[in-house]
């Protein structure tokens, strides 16, 4: 995922802004301040920054643009809240942290607007993120009394176990494409391994966040608990990476910004999860039912206009069945509708300027390196920034638009012979954050499935993670785990205890 976004325009207000700037009901207010302590206050130096609908290229609200100075204030009010948050019972966190759920899921239709006029998605689509955002704070509230230890048998003398504890202050950087359903993927387990949290949504998509704070609070979540800073990677971003108070760090988002953020994080020794996006081979052999192989690959790519870090943006089929399998692809491609999110179309249009430039100059660029444009590959004449979904074919492997995260509606198709070339052109490049096999086979299904560089797997399905399921990449795609219990370890660590029974005091270092 691309959290390298537009820089919107940053316009100086009053400073004296008040505690009434908040989203109310399905309504945007004008201006949004920063959540800190539970309270609604102005950014410290007095700076806004716009929020643009990208269907029409409109303002919707201004946004606080928050500095280190107001970073600093977020960081204190959860390290003063960290203790007592950490102390409270886990069934009474668990309780607090399912309310939540229960009021996203009671108030999904106001944020799924306030979600899709933000960042442009199909109003379906932007639902079905605020029910998954729900789920997680349901899923994680039933394992807040369930974190248990162990008991490790080290002989009589001794009695020894572990307790699991929370690291303390969680800094979480999200993205602009799934900004609600992100905030809740980090923030509740956070919660209820008894973390608190200060967040920084993307510039572009803030409003969601922002909302979601307020419910955090309503759910009975103590001030200073969950703390929301909008504004800029620089400053805001890297002053949380790099603040001396922080314990953990969330980060969805570029491979570079990644990078920046563990290089800070080193100076703190501070532990980072990081999920930094894909390349994604769909692998298609000839006995698939090519069909359904066209569905689940149009689905994972065009979805969100392709701003998925999940997207199959890469098909890699053999080539007996190539021209069958491209044909299917096309005709799906040519009957999506586009149009603004809130009309619930097919597909909306990209989240950014930024963004449909960069994916402009992608397409460009394939036609430049010999891959053939067969449908898409331009804008459509309207306001706004939509782009047509895109198919090239002929790509090959070696090329950037076979290497290059894009993050929009465009495909990328290679053939292949044999089953070994498949794997080499799958795995061939830096990312390995999902893949796909589509076959009739079980046991090649299962093989290719085991030579897959990827965090996940998919078998004649695209999409086929869930909240339960742990979610993350090999090499450039990431370090951890979100989602599903795993996520759990970037917000706890393990203290060991051990307690002597004997009076032999004979034990040395490395025994």
């Amino acid at each position: 995922m691309d959290e390298d976004g537009a820089q919107t325009t940053d316009t100086q207000t009053d400073g004296a802004q008040t505690a009434d700037t908040r989203i109310v009901d399905t309504e945007i207010a004008d201006t949004n301040g920063l959540y800190i302590d539970g309270e609604w206050v102005p950014p410290v130096k007095g700076s806004h920054f716009e929020t643009v609908d990208p269907a029409t290229e409109e303002p919707i609200a201004e946004v606080a643009a928050a500095t280190a100075e107001d970073v600093d204030r977020a960081v204190a009010a959860a390290r003063d809240a960290f203790e007592a948050w950490r102390d409270t019972d886990p069934e009474e966190r668990g309780r607090i942290v399912n309310r939540i759920g229960e009021l996203v899921r009671d108030q999904c239709e106001e944020l799924a607007v306030v979600e899709s006029s933000d960042q442009g998605k199909p109003l379906s689509q932007a639902k079905s993120d605020m029910q998954g955002a729900a789920r997680y704070f349901e899923y994680y509230a039933g394992a807040a009394d369930k974190l248990e230890g162990t008991s490790v048998p080290v002989g009589a003398g001794q009695v020894d176990f572990t307790v699991r504890e929370p690291y303390g202050v969680s800094a979480q950087i999200t993205p602009w494409n799934f900004p609600g359903n992100l905030f809740a993927r980090g923030v509740a387990p956070a919660l209820v391994a008894g973390n608190t949290v200060v967040l920084k949504p993307a510039e572009q998509t803030p409003l969601s966040s922002l909302r979601l704070a307020e419910l955090c609070a309503e759910a009975g979540v103590p001030d200073g608990v969950v703390n929301v800073v909008t504004g800029f990677g620089d400053p805001a971003g890297s002053a949380l990476s790099s603040h001396a108070d922080i314990d953990t760090i969330t980060f969805t988002g570029s491979v570079p910004t990644g990078q920046t953020i563990m290089k800070q994080a080193a100076d703190t020794v501070t532990p980072v999860t990081l999920e930094l996006g894909g390349k994604n081979p769909a692998v298609v052999f000839p006995d698939a039912d090519l069909e359904a192989a066209a569905q689940w690959i149009d689905r994972a790519i065009f979805t969100n206009a392709g701003q998925v870090c999940s997207a199959a943006d890469r098909v890699v089929v053999h080539e007996s069945v190539h021209d069958e399998l491209v044909d299917r692809l096309i005709a799906r491609a040519d009957a999506y509708e586009l149009g603004p999110g809130l009309d619930d179309p097919d597909m909306g249009p990209l989240a950014s300027r930024d963004q449909f430039e960069k994916v402009s100059q992608y397409v460009e660029l394939g036609k430049r390196e010999g891959a053939t444009l067969v449908t898409g590959g331009s804008a459509p004449d309207r306001q706004g920034y939509f782009f047509e979904p895109t198919i090239f074919t002929d790509v090959a492997p070696d090329t950037r638009i076979a290497h290059e995260e894009i993050f929009g509606p465009v495909l990328a198709v290679t053939s292949f012979e044999t089953e070994q070339e498949a794997l080499e052109i799958a795995n061939g490049v830096e990312y390995g954050l999902v893949s796909g096999v589509f076959t009739a086979d079980v046991t090649r299904a299962h093989r290719v499935a085991r030579e897959l560089e990827a965090g996940n797997v998919y078998v004649n399905m695209w999409f086929g993670d869930t909240n339960q399921t742990p979610f993350g990449g090999y090499k450039q795609s990431g370090i951890g785990r979100e989602k599903g219990m795993e996520a759990l370890d970037s917000y706890l660590q393990t203290k060991n205890i051990a307690i002597n029974l004997d009076d032999d005091a004979g034990s040395l270092p490395g025994a």
